[in-house]
C-alpha cells in the first residue's frame, strides 16, 4: 500500500511539471509576440513626444499709437524775486509765505526820507517858478500897454507931417520914432522873459514829477497775480536798490505764478521729428494721485549737442490751485497714432539682420517662416504692412529651436502689456 501510494505521487507530480512547462512556453511565446509589435509601438510614442508646444495669438487690427513718457518737474509759468527800485526801509509789510496777490496789488511801501524831501524842494521850486511867470507876464502887459501909446503918439505926428510938411519940427518927430521903437524892442524882452520863466517853471514840474515817481517806487506792488513763496525782508529793514549792482541788493519776496505752470522736457533727438505745438500731453502727478491735461506750447528749434535732447515745454493749466511748484510729474506725449491698423505683439517678431520674421501655425498645425514690413511700433506691438493676415495664428513664445515646417501643439497664450517709451 506504501508503494502504490508513492507511486500515484510520483506519477502526479509528472503531470504538474507538464503543465507548468506548457504555461512557460505559452508566456515566452506570448513574448515574443509582443515583442515583434514593438518597434511601431515605440515610433508612436516618439512621435507624440516630438510635437512642440507653442504660444501663439491671433493677428488682429486696432488702434495703434506711439507715446512717449518724460518725467520733469513742474515749476511756475513766471517766478521773480521782487526788488526794491530805491532804497529804503522796510515800513510796512502787507504779505508773508502763502499770500495770494492780484496784479498791481500793494505788497510793502518804504520809508525814503530823503526822496520825501526833494518833493518838499520841487514843490517850493514849483512855486517860486509861477511866480517868476505871473511876474514876467505883468512886465509884458506893461510894456504892451507902454508900446501902444508911444506908438500912436508917432502914426500922429507922422500923419500931421504928410497932411502938412513942415508943421512939425523933425527933431520931435525923430524923438516919437525912437520912443515907438525903444518901447517895442521892451515887449520883445519882456516875452523872452516870460518864456524863460514858463521853461523854468517846465524843468521845476519835470523835476517834481521824476522824484514823484522814484518816491512810488516806495510802493512795491505785484507785478503779475501769484503766491509769495519765498519771503526775504523784515519791518525795518534797509532794501538797496536793486538797479546798483555795486551793492549786494537783498529781494523784498519771491512771487510765483501759481495758475499756470510749464513742465520742461527734454525730447530725444529720435523722437523731435513727432512733436508739434498744440499736439495734447496727459500730464500725471504721481503725489497728487491726479492726470490733468496740458498741451505743447513752445520748443527750442535745436538740439543740444551734450544730451542730444531739444528744450519743450507743455503749459499746465492750474486753476483750482491743487499743483504745487517743485512737484514731479510724467508727461505722456502722442507721436504718431493709427486707428485702424493690422498689429501683432512685438515678441511675436524676430529680427534677422535687417529682415523681420515671425513663425505662423498654418492649418495642420504645422509652423511657417513669414517675412514682414513693418510700420508703427511701440512697446507693445508692431503694424504690419506686410506678410501677415488678419486671423493668422503667430507663435509669440520662445522660438528657439523652432524651424519652419515642425509640427507644433498650438496654445493661446497671454501677451504682457508694457507702458510706452519712458525718458527720465
Amino acid at each position: 500500500m506504501r508503494l502504490k501510494s508513492w507511486a500515484g505521487r510520483m506519477h502526479e507530480w509528472r503531470g504538474r511539471g507538464r503543465r507548468a512547462g506548457g504555461v512557460a512556453i505559452l508566456g515566452a511565446l506570448a513574448l515574443l509576440a509582443g515583442c515583434s509589435h514593438s518597434p511601431s509601438v515605440r515610433a508612436g510614442v516618439m512621435e507624440e513626444e516630438s510635437v512642440s508646444s507653442v504660444g501663439v495669438t491671433p493677428v488682429t487690427r486696432k488702434p495703434i499709437m506711439r507715446q512717449l513718457t518724460v518725467s520733469s518737474e513742474l515749476v511756475p509759468f513766471q517766478e521773480i524775486d521782487v526788488y526794491a527800485k530805491e532804497s529804503g526801509y522796510v515800513k510796512d509789510l502787507l504779505v508773508d509765505y502763502g499770500t495770494r496777490v492780484q496784479k498791481g496789488q500793494l505788497m510793502a511801501v518804504l520809508e525814503i526820507p530823503e526822496l520825501e524831501m526833494l518833493l518838499q524842494q520841487d514843490a517850493a521850486a514849483i512855486r517860486s517858478s509861477t511866480d517868476q511867470v505871473t511876474h514876467a507876464q505883468h512886465e509884458l502887459n506893461r510894456v504892451q500897454a507902454q508900446h501902444k501909446v508911444y506908438h500912436l503918439q508917432y502914426d500922429r505926428i507922422k500923419g500931421v507931417i504928410e497932411a502938412r510938411p513942415g508943421l512939425v519940427a523933425q527933431q520931435e518927430v525923430d524923438d516919437a520914432q525912437g520912443r515907438d521903437l525903444a518901447a517895442e524892442a521892451q515887449v520883445e524882452a519882456s516875452k523872452s522873459a516870460l518864456l524863460t520863466a514858463q521853461s523854468q517853471l517846465d524843468v521845476a514840474r519835470a523835476k517834481e514829477q521824476h522824484d514823484r515817481v522814484l518816491f512810488d517806487y516806495a510802493q512795491i506792488k505785484a507785478p503779475f497775480a501769484g503766491v509769495i513763496t519765498q519771503r526775504y525782508a523784515n519791518l525795518g529793514t534797509l532794501m538797496q536798490a536793486g538797479t546798483n549792482s555795486s551793492t549786494q541788493a537783498m529781494p523784498l519776496v519771491r512771487l510765483s505764478q501759481d495758475d499756470l505752470f510749464r513742465l520742461v522736457i527734454p525730447v530725444p533727438e529720435s523722437y523731435v521729428k513727432y512733436i508739434r505745438v498744440g499736439d495734447p500731453v496727459q500730464v500725471r502727478v504721481p503725489s497728487l494721485d491726479k492726470v490733468l491735461p496740458g498741451k505743447v506750447t513752445r520748443f527750442s528749434v535745436d538740439v543740444k549737442a551734450d544730451t542730444r535732447t531739444m528744450h519743450t515745454e507743455v503749459d499746465v493749466a492750474n486753476p483750482s490751485r491743487v499743483l504745487i511748484t517743485g512737484l514731479y510729474a510724467e508727461a505722456t506725449l502722442m507721436l504718431d497714432r493709427k486707428n485702424d491698423a493690422l498689429v501683432v505683439p512685438l515678441q511675436a517678431v524676430s529680427q534677422d539682420g535687417d529682415r523681420a520674421i515671425a513663425f505662423i501655425v498654418d492649418a495642420d498645425n504645422r509652423l511657417e517662416e513669414r517675412k514682414l514690413t513693418l510700420g508703427l511700433q511701440t512697446a507693445n506691438d508692431a503694424e504690419i504692412l506686410n506678410g501677415l493676415h488678419e486671423g493668422d495664428r503667430v507663435v509669440a513664445s520662445d522660438r528657439s529651436g523652432l524651424k519652419a515646417g515642425m509640427r507644433v501643439k498650438p496654445q493661446l497664450t497671454e501677451i504682457l502689456q508694457y507702458q510706452g517709451d519712458r525718458q527720465n
